[in-house]
């Protein structure tokens, strides 16, 4: 027996399946041609963050576009750093954005597909059986070398000006005899599992064609890399490799700080004989600050973290939307040209995301937000609010639910019309913008200003409007007999019902109808920027417009 296959036998004693066995479990999937296999192997470590987002919602559409399969993997073999709950943090964000794999952990325990297990940490035989092929091709060997040794090593290359790290004379353990690893082993010597490398330290190049970026050279790996800790896990680098293959993985969507681990990888690949993926390498988001740009930070903006967007109540589709801005510059062409189209009917291309760093900008977002919520029927913006309301303010839940009708109507004001108002961006600021139709809300209804009448016209002539008015309100008017009512008070109370003659001559009258009609706006909503005044005295109803005149009218009495 060949000295490599004694050693695997050695290390790996209870690993009887090989390489074909789960070529056989896991074969080539049954794709239409060009169909993308795509996925997302986030690690259960901290919160989902938007930068996380952005690979999983372009994998998604890669994946949905050609016909292919997006897959959730979970890489949590570092257990020291996962946080409790991880997983379940992972599918909720993901799921709160319709971002819904196809295939993978679908809780902290479950999962769905012919490709898993779907966790790294439930794959340890399959890892160890790669690594006994590689030791027994000769391809991969223990290293026994402590931590302190190491550490004395890197020291040295240092001093010497050279790149640290465990590569040709200085892998020590590279080429001990099977006799000298036998007695390291029988002692218990603790060993990591390295790459024999086949890279040389003369810089030879290798290249690569990155789907955004383009073709990319770089000195090829000569590092003999760790693919099985002391423990037996193996490192993200050796496991991924092997899950992208059994995975059946075409393409890999991640970020640019992976690219120097690309040499690295492909050596991997090649070494287990698998055909590599393709890769696409985003840049991060960036912010701006201080007048330059930096990238968007997890630790200093919360914007960085996809609950940020849920707690705050932006819909899953503008946020969405937006990211597609930023991914294809001609999306928003698109968008405009196709105002009620389904996203996914947008032709996305990898090929489009630029390499520079895209700018996440939330003033934008909002924009974004407030065209995608104004086109939504009423009923949406009722249901999509009221579930964000129960979790984030229940108080408005309560609202809503204790007359639903009354709150659709009041949500129907200036929507489904061809120039729908565009006033909302997210489910958070409903309290403040419907809060004025409710005469008793705990945290703040309706309240008159402290001055009642419009600036520039007189307390007395507000007083006159509102009397007038008062006598010739009719609920049951339309809109044309509802603004008649209100151009005919005009005259006799020393206004224009004509904007245009007021411009001319503006010393002839003391304001126009716009003008008698913002006392009124104030009168009954407070405010003097409001929706369709019609549409809102017919949601209030004959019982509030009059219990609100009267108390403008007192209000304005009591201070002439």
């Amino acid at each position: 027996m060949p000295d490599d296959t004694k050693l695997a036998e050695l290390l790996f004693p209870r690993i009887t399946k090989v390489p074909e066995d789960y070529e056989v479990l896991y074969p080539p999937r049954d794709l239409p041609e060009g169909a993308m296999v795509t996925r997302f192997s986030p690690s259960p470590t901290g919160f989902l963050h938007i930068g996380n987002l952005m690979p999983a919602f372009i994998g998604q559409l890669c994946a949905r576009a050609s016909g292919g399969v997006f897959f959730l993997r979970i890489e949590d073999t570092d257990k020291k750093r996962e946080v409790e709950n991880g997983v379940l943090g992972i599918l909720e964000g993901l799921s709160a954005f319709d971002i819904l794999p196809d295939e993978g952990a679908t809780s902290q325990s479950e999962e769905r597909g012919a490709y898993g297990p779907y966790q790294q940490s439930r794959r340890g035989e399959i890892y160890r059986c790669y690594a006994k092929e590689l030791v027994r091709r000769g391809l991969a060997y223990p290293c026994f070398c402590t931590e302190a040794e190491l550490e004395a090593q890197r020291e040295q290359q240092g001093a010497r000006g050279l790149n640290k790290g465990y590569y040709g004379e200085w892998a020590a353990c590279r080429d001990l005899s099977l006799a000298e690893q036998e007695a390291f082993l029988r002692a218990g010597r603790p060993f990591v599992l390295r790459l024999r490398s086949g890279g040389e330290s003369s810089g030879r190049q290798i290249a690569f064609d990155d789907l955004i970026r383009g073709r990319i050279e770089m000195p090829e790996n000569n590092m003999d890399a760790v693919l099985l800790k002391t423990d037996g896990i193996p490192t993200y680098h050796f496991a991924h490799a092997v899950d992208d293959h059994l995975m059946r993985v075409t393409h890999v969507i991640r970020g640019d700080e992976w690219i120097a681990s690309v040499p690295l990888h492909l050596a991997l690949f090649a070494a287990c004989g698998f055909k590599p993926p393709r890769y696409a390498h985003i840049s991060p988001l960036m912010k701006e600050d201080g007048g330059g740009k930096r990238k968007l930070s997890k630790r200093r903006d919360p914007e960085a973290a996809v609950s940020y967007f849920i707690e705050q109540g932006f819909p899953a589709d503008s946020v969405l939307e937006y990211l597609l801005t930023l991914l294809n510059s001609n999306f928003e062409d698109w968008r405009k040209a196709n105002p009620l189209a389904e996203r996914g009917a947008f032709p996305f291309h990898l090929k489009k995301i630029s390499p520079s760093g895209a700018l996440f900008d939330l003033l934008k977002l909002t924009d974004v937000s407030k065209n995608r919520i104004s086109l939504l029927p009423a009923a949406e913006v009722y249901g999509q609010a009221l579930a964000w309301a129960r979790v984030y303010d229940p108080e408005l839940a309560a609202v809503f639910e204790q007359d639903p009708e009354y709150a659709r109507n009041i949500l129907n004001i200036d929507r489904e019309t061809a120039k729908p108002r565009k006033d909302i961006a997210k489910w958070s600021e409903l309290r403040d913008y419907l809060s004025y139709f409710y005469d008793a809300w705990l945290c703040g209804g309706f309240s008159l200003p402290e001055t009642v009448a419009p600036q520039g016209i007189a307390p007395a002539d507000a007083a006159a409007i509102l009397t007038r008015y008062r006598e010739v309100y009719a609920e049951a008017d339309d809109r044309e007999a509802w603004f008649q009512r209100i151009r005919e008070l005009c005259e006799p109370l020393g206004f224009t019902p004509q904007v245009k003659e007021y411009k001319k001559n503006p010393e002839a009258y003391k304001g126009h109808v716009g003008d008698v009609s913002a006392v009124l706006r104030l009168a009954l909503t407070g405010r003097t920027n409001t929706p369709d005044l019609f549409s809102i005295m017919g949601s209030l109803g004959r019982e509030r417009v009059l219990a609100r005149l009267d108390a403008a009218l007192r209000r304005l009495t009591s201070g002439i």
